[in-house]
């Protein structure tokens, strides 16, 4: 077969990178067509920022994947090359070693996607291999870098991703899953020694680990690629790409430094966000849904913003500074309602909801089952379950056992694709009552009349709505309420109270509606377990 041929086949389908299984929840692979509306938005922005050229036909372009799977990156990245320097350099195999040794390069995350990387990119595990599309190369890896290296221990954890000692120190037979670009201190010299001291790239494209393989999963994973990202931008590229999840955008483990970088960073060109589960990858589970996002280093503006649903997006992408919350606002029909509500400058919700453990008892903490025999005995409203404890035995906020008071479930939502409750029926207790961690107490009071209130406003879908702005996964502490005014609780507040409180316009009022589903009083809740709280 001659190397015309075999790039010809190579777009037959079905394409293998679509029908090869995910390795596991911090291997996602990249759908190839995904893949591609990630160039595409690359070649748009390089288009506007160079006069309308075309990036692909640019032989001096350098592109690094450094964290790469399947070799989906540099696979499309090549192909698109191959058409666009055809004009320059008219000898096809002249052309494809030119691309595959001068610019394109990728570093891969364990040894299985090296060697996958480069049966993508170079038609052979051996980049200097006689089925290899390149002939020019010395060495087998190409310019798919990967060694194994070790993590380094410090307090039996690792100082640079955090990883396990007891998990992922392992023996030579495995992965230890110590990334090479995020396992250094100095980013550039670490670049200088896996490809030449001269090497600078203009791009930086992929799609990294999500959290950490140590074992772990939901509350005790810790994400990772926020590192990745930030490796990639302190090298200084002309741009940068990057699909993650989009927890970062409200939450998620040990992100606040990073979401707080990103917001003010206005080098982001563009975000497009995929908030459906499942939509963007099919069959991983990833809640908060994912985005990717365009990076420019020359850039300092607004950052466009576009949201994709079933295929289409929800409208029109719309410019906007993203520092104008501590969130980001995901949808950009939300800003302006947000700001209607934001303008009257009142108390927030966050201020008057509880911590965790409200009372000092964790969600295991399982209580007695009768009160028999008890001095001073306080209802407890456990993990799903109802039991009892003596009130000498509250750690905390014991003042709060007589008031009335009401609870929201603390891990809130359901295994749906598209979310539209955000927030679970709230419960009133009566006094006499206290809860485990499973549960926050969104309010306490005086009176039972104040209470029902409270309960009232915390069902409407005004006040879900404002929540599901800072909720990204099904976990709901106290930071999701801080949209929420904290109105006064004297009166029932209804949804049409509240629009007309805050002048929203029908279709303002229909975009809510549309977002968040009527709570009927027959609403079975499904009440999670923590475990599942950031998975």
């Amino acid at each position: 077969m001659n190397i015309q041929a075999g790039f010809t086949l190579r777009g037959r389908n079905p394409d293998v990178l679509t029908c090869i299984a995910n390795l596991s929840n911090d291997e996602v692979f990249t759908p190839p067509e995904f893949a591609n509306r990630m160039l595409d938005t690359l070649a748009q922005a390089w288009a506007a920022r160079h006069g309308g050229a075309d990036i692909w036909s640019d032989s001096s372009v350098r592109f690094l994947d450094p964290c790469t799977k399947s070799g989906v990156f540099l696979r499309e990245i090549t192909g698109r090359l191959i058409r666009g320097l055809e004009a320059k350099i008219p000898d096809l195999q002249a052309r494809v070693d030119h691309i595959l040794t001068r610019q394109v390069f990728g570093i891969g995350i364990t040894r299985l996607t090296s060697l996958l990387a480069r049966r993508s990119l170079y038609c052979s595990k051996h980049a200097n291999g006689e089925h290899s599309v390149a002939k020019t190369f010395a060495n087998d890896g190409g310019n798919i870098w990967f060694e194994r290296i070790e993590h380094s221990w410090a307090n039996d954890k690792c100082r640079f991703c955090g990883a396990s000692k007891h998990s992922l120190d392992r023996g030579e037979g495995m992965e230890t899953h110590a990334y090479a670009f995020i396992h250094t201190a100095h980013i550039k010299a670490r670049i200088a020694e896996l490809f030449g001291d001269d090497m600078q790239f203009d791009v930086i494209i992929g799609n990294p680990p999500y959290q950490l393989d140590d074992g772990g999963f939901g509350t005790s994973a810790a994400p990772i690629y926020q590192l990745f990202v930030e490796q990639a931008l302190a090298l200084e590229p002309r741009y940068a790409v990057f699909v993650t999840p989009s927890r970062w955008m409200a939450g998620g483990k040990g992100l606040d430094k990073y979401r707080e970088q990103m917001l003010q960073d206005k080098r982001l060109r563009n975000i497009v966000d995929y908030p459906k589960l499942y939509e963007a990858f099919p069959g991983v589970k990833i809640r908060g849904g994912i985005s990717y996002f365009l990076w420019d280093r020359d850039h300092q503006g607004p950052c466009e913003v576009q949201t994709i649903w079933d295929g289409k997006p929800t409208g029109p992408a719309v410019e906007r500074y993203l520092g104008a919350y501590d969130v980001l606002v995901r949808r950009n029909e939300a800003v302006p309602i947000l700001e209607k509500i934001r303008a009257k400058g009142e108390p927030t919700l966050e201020l008057r909801v509880s911590s965790r453990k409200p009372f000092g008892l964790p969600t295991n903490f399982k209580g007695k089952t009768s009160n028999n025999g008890m001095q001073s005995p306080v209802k407890l409203f456990a993990n799903q379950r109802i039991a009892w404890i003596e009130r000498s035995d509250i750690p905390a906020n014991t003042e709060w056992v007589d008031e009335w008071k009401v609870l929201m479930t603390r891990v809130q939502g359901t295994s749906a694709a598209i979310e539209t409750k955000f927030l679970s029926k709230p419960i009133i207790a009566e006094p006499g009552t206290a809860c485990t961690e499973t549960y926050l107490v969104a309010g306490h009071f005086d009176t039972e009349q104040e209470a029902e209130n409270f309960a009232t406003y915390l069902r409407t879908r005004f006040v879900r709505f404002l929540v599901s702005l800072r909720k990204s996964t099904q976990d709901a502490p106290k930071h999701v309420y801080a949209f929420v005014p904290d109105l006064a609780r004297m009166q029932e507040w209804t949804d049409t109270k509240l629009y007309q409180r805050y002048g929203l316009n029908q279709e303002e009022i229909s975009f809510i509606e549309a977002q968040v589903a009527a709570h009927q009083d027959a609403w079975a809740d499904e009440v999670l377990s923590d475990d599942d709280a950031d998975a």
